[in-house]
């Protein structure tokens, strides 16, 4: 049952909520000189058990609207669900109950830091927990409507949400310096969250989903995914500039050359198992890059 968790629930890409997370908490620490431990862990668990709710209730959603059936039965898609539910792996009770668990976890952890750090780390939490629903959940359903309404949503609640929100939670403040900080890992997340599209975009079509994808079609996608890489490291260079990181992050400016170099190997018109090397050069460059944001931040700590 652990296992069969851990793949429904997607656990693998945790890293892309935490280290937002973790760059929150070291912004407060090398710019306050301010770090709490025990909050540190709370935020961590409330985070990350707010991203795998968002996973599964995507799932639970997208299932009930039909497009995981889509992916699973249209020919040359790539199904990225768990398969939970459309192969009847779990029931859709004991799928929904697992879901809302995460969601009790989440909300717990958001309340004991409202009552420890103010009440808008709670503000934080709400935010971000309509975002996840809405996301897939009617009557709203922004991620179905194609006007870059869910490329926005992952950045606030990807990038914003988490570095902000960690920052307040260690400081009870804001700073102008979290939110630039959240911009270039918030971006690469969002990169990712856009290129998955493209490994399913004629089921959404068939399903009804309009992605910026289905909207733009594989030219125009392709040309604003190549757009959204460019000005996730420029902000970088903008956070070095504004001292919000210090200089020798640049290093990691180079964790855009793997990726950037799949897009070369892509024409205007692709078979879906054409963009795997896309996602997985995407997840990569986030990993890499925000790991390396954390490192600096943390030399500048100690130095």
């Amino acid at each position: 049952m652990f296992n069969q968790f851990l793949k429904a629930s997607r656990v693998r890409v945790l890293p892309v909520m935490l280290i937002p997370v973790a760059l929150g908490a070291l912004g407060a620490y090398v710019w306050n000189g301010v770090f709490h431990p025990f909050l540190f862990v709370i935020t961590m668990i409330g985070a990350g058990a707010a991203h795998l709710f968002s996973n599964m209730i995507n799932d639970l959603w997208d299932y009930y609207n039909g497009t995981d059936t889509a992916a699973q039965t249209t020919d040359g898609v790539i199904p990225t669900n768990s398969g939970y539910l459309t192969k009847g792996t779990w029931s859709i009770r004991a799928f929904a109950a697992v879901t809302w668990g995460l969601f009790g976890i989440a909300a717990i952890c958001g309340v004991i830091l409202s009552v420890l750090s103010g009440w808008l780390a709670l503000v934080f939490g709400i935010l971000g927990t309509l975002i996840a629903y809405f996301y897939v959940a009617p009557p709203i359903q922004f991620g179905y409507r194609g006007k870059g309404y869910s490329e926005l949503a992952i950045l606030i609640s990807f990038g914003i949400l988490p570095v902000v929100g960690a920052y307040f939670v260690q400081t009870s403040q804001l700073d102008y310096r979290a939110l630039l900080l959240s911009l270039p890992i918030g971006l690469l997340t969002t990169l990712i969250l856009f290129n998955h599209h493209f490994l399913h975009w004629q089921a959404d079509k068939q399903a009804g989903k309009r992605t910026l994808v289905v909207v733009w079609g594989e030219r125009r996608a392709l040309l604003f995914s190549r757009v959204l890489l460019a000005l996730a490291y420029f902000t970088l260079v903008v956070c070095v500039a504004l001292d919000a990181l210090p200089v020798y992050a640049l290093l990691a400016l180079p964790t855009a050359i793997p990726l950037y170099r799949v897009y070369g190997r892509l024409s205007t018109r692709n078979d879906s198992a054409a963009y795997v090397p896309l996602m997985g050069a995407s997840v990569k460059a986030t990993i890499r890059c925000g790991t390396l944001l954390i490192a600096a931040l943390w030399i500048q700590g100690l130095v």
